[in-house]
């Protein structure tokens, strides 16, 4: 199989599937040896956890640039094109690669998922271009994930939390225990504070692989603007400082702090309480990947540290979360403001709007809680709500699925790259 075309690769992936999982890391091992890979010419990080990846990641692309070093970054999902996942110092892969590197892949491994299809795209890519790190954010949970089969001088684990429970287990021991297993041995590793129980298996694997574990939550918060909004950013950035300061140091980098501090101030990454202001029929919008209970409570906790009211809230997510325990933080976020649930469009995965809505509504009150067939339609019935005097404090929440915004980036894409206001 030849691919012609970055559309020849797209369909490729698509013919893949998006959600097909195959456990085990001996393709991408044997992929990675093919294509000469394991034993890479730059340094590798791997970021790993459930909440707060791709701030985490960005975080530290974005200090290591400051600083002059030459930086792939490999995040995921995307919300338009898979392009947004391969970036080299903050830009996306030129289309035009995309086939010459395909053709590599698939000679080297035909037989790769959909991940490791683009992990080991990726990897490739940022060999060609000559980068001097590469920061790579694991897709699910740590023991099989692709990203685990790369040799790195690192590993940094963001707050642990329950997500993915019928793929990582049932208990926050179960998914702790599964994401530990990134670690290896003689390779430090770097965790953002965490509950007790995830602790606790960070330290066991520690112990049992011979690595050690560097904990962040004494260290200070950085105290420079962030370009990433929410007070749950400075624990993001904490732990990137802390990861880039070793780093740094072992590979005698320069590390000034004035110039950390710029990069932590130039941090973008779309859906991570991004501002929208009104534009062409939107009413001003705060959109916030906040999927599961954790990502949920900092996102309330984000809402409320900047005085927001919202004239209204958009709510979707996948049918396979377990989402009793995010009923009550997404009904607190809306307070008394409307609540409109559309159903996400083009996945398999998606509850059903109706259903979601239904039991958003319990507890309510006379509060507005209306299912609608589409995200489009959900942002037209908002917008009457915003008032016309300090709207800025009072925006349209639209939070939920990564998929949910990835549809509105596809509705809206000039906005995906848009810098915070």
């Amino acid at each position: 199989m030849r691919f012609h075309s970055f559309d020849d690769v797209q369909d490729h992936l698509d013919a893949l599937g998006l959600f097909h999982m195959d456990f085990g890391l001996d393709r991408m091992r044997n992929a990675l040896d093919a294509l000469g890979l394991l034993t890479p010419p730059f340094v590798t990080v791997q970021i790993v956890g459930t909440n707060g990846k791709g701030s985490t990641s960005t975080f530290l692309s974005c200090v290591a640039r400051a600083h002059g070093l030459k930086v792939g970054l490999y995040t995921s999902p995307h919300f338009v094109t898979p392009r947004e996942r391969i970036r080299i110092n903050g830009t996306m892969l030129p289309a035009d690669r995309w086939p010459v590197l395909a053709d590599r892949v698939m000679e080297a491994a035909p037989n790769l998922t959909y991940f490791e299809f683009l992990t080991a795209l990726g990897l490739l890519a940022f060999a060609e271009a000559g980068v001097d790190l590469v920061v790579m954010e694991a897709g699910l949970g740590g023991h099989y994930d692709a990203t685990t089969a790369m040799p790195v001088q690192a590993v940094c684990f963001t707050p642990i939390g329950m997500d993915h429970e019928k793929i990582l287990g049932p208990t926050l021991t179960d998914i702790a225990s599964d994401k530990s297993q990134a670690m290896r041995p003689g390779v430090p590793a770097f965790t953002a504070p965490q509950e007790a129980e995830a602790l606790d298996c960070l330290l066991r694997t520690a112990q049992e692989k011979g690595a050690e574990l560097r904990e962040t939550a004494s260290l200070p918060f950085p105290q420079s603007a962030l370009g990433l909004a929410g007070p749950h950013q400075r624990v993001n950035a904490r732990l990137a400082i802390a990861v880039w300061d070793w780093l740094a140091d072992q590979h005698h980098w320069p590390n000034m702090p004035e110039t950390a501090a710029k990069g932590l101030a130039s941090a973008h990454f779309p859906g991570r309480f991004q501002r929208i202001p009104a534009c062409n029929g939107l009413p001003p919008l705060i959109l916030d990947g906040a999927h599961n209970p954790h990502g949920l409570r900092a996102f309330e906790t984000a809402v409320r540290d900047a005085d927001i009211q919202p004239a209204a809230v958009i709510f979707s997510c996948l049918a396979d979360k377990d989402i009793s325990d995010m009923l009550p933080f997404i009904r607190r976020i809306a307070g008394d403001a409307p609540l409109f649930v559309p159903t996400i469009q083009d996945n398999e995965r998606a509850m059903n709007g109706e259903e979601l809505a239904k039991l958003l509504a319990e507890g309510r009150g006379p509060a507005i809680t209306q299912p609608t067939q589409r995200l489009s339609l959900a942002l037209k019935e908002t917008a009457s709500f915003v008032p016309a005097e300090d709207a800025d404090r009072h925006p349209v929440l639209l939070c939920g699925s990564l998929y949910l915004l990835g549809e509105f980036f596809n509705l809206h894409p000039q906005t995906l790259e848009q810098e915070l206001v």
